[in-house]
Formats: C-alpha cells, sequence, structure tokens
C-alpha cells in the first residue's frame, strides 16, 4: 500500500501534448470518488498543454461499463489515448471480484486490439477510505498519475 503522495512528477520529462486529443470515459458508480479522478486527469492534461476542446469525456454507468465506452470512443472518435476512470469498492459478495476482473481484462483487451492506448485508472479498494485517499487524499490523485500515462503512451504512438 502507498504511503506517500505519488501524484507528483517532473514536468520538464513529460513529452510535448500540445496537439494530442485524449477521450476520458468516467463511471458514474461512487460518483463522489470517479469525479474527483476525473478533475485530477483533467487538471493535468491542460496544465501540459493540451486545450480543453482536445478533452473528450464521455459517462458510463458503472466501471463494467468502462469497456463498451472505451471501445465505442475508439471506435468514432480520432484520439491520442484514452483514460478508464472507475471505482469499485469490496462489498460482502464476490461481485467485486468479477468487477474488478472483468474490467482489468476488458481493458487489456482493448490495449490489445487498437493501436491507441487506454489507461486503467480504475480504483479497486476495500474501504470507501482508501478510495478517498487516491483521489485526491493523503495519497494523491491517481487521476493524475494517469494523464501523465497517458501522455507518455500517446507520444510512442507518434513515430
Amino acid at each position: 500500500m502507498a504511503t506517500t503522495n505519488l501524484s507528483d512528477y517532473d514536468k520538464t520529462n513529460i513529452p510535448n501534448s500540445k496537439n494530442f486529443r485524449f477521450g476520458i470515459v468516467v463511471s458514474e458508480w461512487n460518483a463522489d470518488i470517479t469525479e474527483n479522478l476525473y478533475l485530477g486527469a483533467e487538471k493535468t492534461l491542460l496544465e501540459n498543454g493540451i486545450s480543453k476542446e482536445n478533452i473528450l469525456r464521455w459517462n458510463v454507468p458503472g466501471s463494467f461499463e468502462l469497456i463498451f465506452g472505451c471501445k465505442r470512443m475508439l471506435e468514432t472518435q480520432k484520439l491520442n489515448a484514452v483514460i478508464a476512470i472507475g471505482n469499485v469498492i469490496q462489498g460482502e459478495t464476490k461481485h467485486f471480484d468479477f468487477v474488478c476482473e472483468g474490467v482489468t481484462q476488458g481493458i487489456k483487451d482493448l490495449n490489445i486490439k487498437y493501436d491507441i492506448p487506454v489507461i486503467f485508472c480504475v480504483l479497486t479498494d476495500n474501504t470507501k477510505q482508501q478510495s478517498i485517499d487516491r483521489s485526491g487524499g493523503k495519497h494523491g490523485n491517481k487521476g493524475v498519475e494517469c494523464a501523465i500515462a497517458a501522455i507518455k503512451m500517446a507520444a510512442l504512438t507518434t513515430f
């Protein structure tokens, strides 16, 4: 488990992404968490030179639906990378395991099928507090980290 803020990055090591276009698919489930992740990702993209017009957001009902949302975005939009934002919190049943496994495999499959990177920004925590801590709390904001990953991965596709 992270014990420090991992969202700090050196802006001088980030590729020029001024002309890149990013898609962000956001789960509406646990919206307080996913909205914070989105805001962290959006702010980071803007701070690194991406214009607001080059950030496309789509919402889907839950984390499992991220796969289809990302797939449709890849098929219908001209993008350099997509960020899938979701949050699944452990409950009393195996539902957590099935959703986490399905989303992980689904996003992996999209990365194999398409030449546009899909970044996994899905928190899979044991408690709500852990999700809060990773969506702008004491451990930073995974949305920031995933935006940086999206920029770096998009740069790999521009050769």
